[in-house]
């Protein structure tokens, strides 16, 4: 016998309260709908949103912070990387104040801690630069630069974000330098500008010897170059004007030292903060760190793209 459906059994599509499924409701209740019924609400896809390309100056910035901010977790999660490019510094213009401080500050006049925290401030600055060039080097060992190289991301961007990373890192280490120094006797007689120029100074300089220290680190390739400058740091280390005075060193030695690029930052540091001449040191300082980049920016664009590229 054949049974025709009343108008009130024919099925109607509604949802069921509390959720979004779909649901059949006939005389019999309320019952899900069909899988059949979902096909199409279930294939639908969300429009594309729209990403701009990844060589386009709006994913380089995005990228290059992405970069930069994984550097910085790296390097703030490695105990010895802490270490050295913070408390060794910090503990070492402590050493020099106890052990120097009052046998310079009689001889010379002036405050042994002005020449010692500016010195210090310049140490922290190339020391966290060699840490970050061992780490490029075991990135670079490890394939990690090779595999961002693959990666549909901006090309400058690892590049670009490691120079911000090493930015941001002697700023802090700068910061920690002269807050130490204070606690010592470190004072800013010279006023707020030049105690906004003489922050600026450690990081004019490093930015020049983190150039520098990046090239040796990927075009160097097995020559240990980074190494080297890491010897040739130390020995600068103990020959500027901020360690002595300049007249304290033999007459054949106090041209060199006086010239040499870390004796004319302490020079304008010290003239930012105590007092004494500007223009000349200043110069000197801006001379070396403009030339540091010009020199070594190139190589180091060219080096760390052939670290990154595979088979190199």
């Amino acid at each position: 016998m054949k049974h025709r459906l009343a108008s009130d059994d024919a099925p109607t599509v509604q949802f069921v309260p509390g959720s979004m499924t779909p649901a059949r409701s006939t005389s019999a209740g309320v019952v899900p709908a069909a899988p059949a019924e979902l096909v199409d609400n279930a294939l639908a896809f969300p429009p594309l949103a729209s990403t701009p390309s990844e060589k386009s100056l709006s994913a380089l910035a995005r990228q290059s912070l992405i970069q930069t901010q994984r550097l910085l977790i790296r390097w703030s999660r490695d105990p010895l990387t802490t270490v050295q490019a913070l408390l060794y510094p910090a503990l070492m213009l402590v050493m020099f104040q106890i052990v120097l401080g009052n046998s310079i500050s009689s001889a010379t006049g002036t405050s042994a801690i002005y020449g010692q925290t500016a010195m210090m401030a310049l140490v922290a600055s190339m020391v966290g630069s060699m840490i970050g060039a061992v780490t490029l080097n075991l990135e670079q060992r490890d394939g990690l630069l090779t595999r961002f190289w693959v990666l549909p991301v901006h090309r400058a961007s690892s590049f670009i974000g490691r120079m911000i990373a090493e930015i941001i890192r002697i700023m802090v280490t700068t910061a920690i330098i002269l807050a130490m120094g204070v606690v010592l006797g470190f004072r800013f007689d010279q006023g707020v500008m030049a105690a906004i120029g003489l922050y600026l100074v450690p990081l004019m300089f490093g930015v020049g010897f983190a150039s520098m220290v990046t090239a040796a680190a990927v075009y160097g390739g097995k020559a240990r170059l980074v190494e080297l400058i890491s010897l040739a740091t130390s020995l600068l280390m103990f020959f500027n004007s901020g360690f002595v005075p300049v007249m304290a060193y033999p007459v054949w030695l106090q041209g060199f030292v006086r010239y040499q690029p870390m004796s004319c930052a302490v020079e304008t540091m010290k003239a930012l903060s105590v007092g004494g001449p500007l223009a000349t040191p200043l110069l000197m300082t801006i001379g070396w760190a403009v030339g540091l980049v010009a020199l070594f920016i190139y190589p180091a664009i060219r080096g760390y793209q052939r670290a990154a590229q595979p088979g190199r």
